[in-house]
């Protein structure tokens, strides 16, 4: 099911579960709800609103399929995003191979982990994996591994106000399996390059961190290109994070996620999109 559900001002947002052909290696992954403006396209790599990923140590799983339902009376509309977990990041050779090596994708994680916890080692870091991936011709692929989950994520959405309203239960979690659950808010980072909060935090670009911590009780991403920011807050029971990434063609993601302990049980948040004057 394709969505496209109008906001105000022309903004709308739209959905595509069965993948966007945008070029980026994400392009695998289920999205969520991605923002538009006309037929202007917001969201670039970003997975979108409410997406849910597990950690299991190190490593990351993705969602490879969802199951739309929807309802609407007038602007107000209720989604209902089916998440099946069953997709893991690798690398693979020139031509779609994988690369068969599980120290070196262990390795690969590991140090995706530090390139988030580590501010002063982010440049390092990344500049090698742009050697290593340039010098082997490496390339990001995304392989289906068994459905580690099945996750509901509902969206409650007012599209005169510009507000999203999302809850997701996670009491079925395999909790010896799962480490962390995180909750993706993501758009493009071309788009939305600046960061602002209520703390009085204004940052741009390479400034806002690949992944750090939001201090303050609200914060937002905005593209002034559109004239068009996204808003969130504090949550009891979540640390927020805030990230962005931009590399030629294989990222270009930015936004938040609520970083949650996989006994949570019920969670819920709700989100801001506005037009700035």
């Amino acid at each position: 099911m394709e969505l496209s559900i109008p906001l105000f001002d022309g903004l709308s947002l739209r959905t595509d579960p069965m993948g966007r052909a945008t070029g980026y290696p994400t392009a695998r992954l289920q999205k969520g709800l991605l923002l538009a403006d006309g037929e202007n396209d917001l969201a670039e790599e970003g997975v979108g609103f409410g997406v849910p990923i597990l950690k299991r140590g190190a490593v990351t799983v993705f969602p490879g399929a969802v199951e739309l339902t929807a309802q609407h009376s007038n602007s107000l509309w209720e989604v209902t995003a089916t998440y099946q977990m069953n997709l893991v990041e690798r690398l693979a050779k020139p031509g779609g191979a994988r690369v068969r090596s599980d120290t070196l994708h262990a390795a690969k994680n590991a140090l995706a982990a530090l390139h988030r916890h580590s501010r002063l080692l982010r440049g390092p870091l990344s500049a090698t994996s742009v050697a290593l991936r340039r010098a082997f011709g490496w390339v990001t692929t995304y392989e289906r591994t068994r459905c580690w989950a099945t996750l509901a994520v509902v969206h409650t959405i007012r599209g005169e106000l510009g507000t999203i309203d999302v809850t997701v239960d996670t009491n079925g979690l395999p909790r010896d399996d799962v480490t962390e659950i995180v909750l993706m808010n993501e758009q493009g980072a071309r788009s939305f390059d600046r960061y602002r909060d209520s703390s009085g935090a204004d940052l741009r670009g390479v400034q806002i961190g690949t992944w750090d911590r939001v201090a303050a009780d609200k914060a937002s991403f905005v593209c002034d290109a559109h004239s068009v920011a996204f808003t969130l807050g504090q949550m009891d029971g979540a640390r927020l994070n805030r990230g962005r990434e931009l590399i030629g063609s294989r990222l270009a993601w930015s936004g938040f996620g609520y970083c949650l302990p996989p006994v949570c049980g019920r969670f819920g948040y709700g989100l801001t999109v506005e037009r700035l004057t």
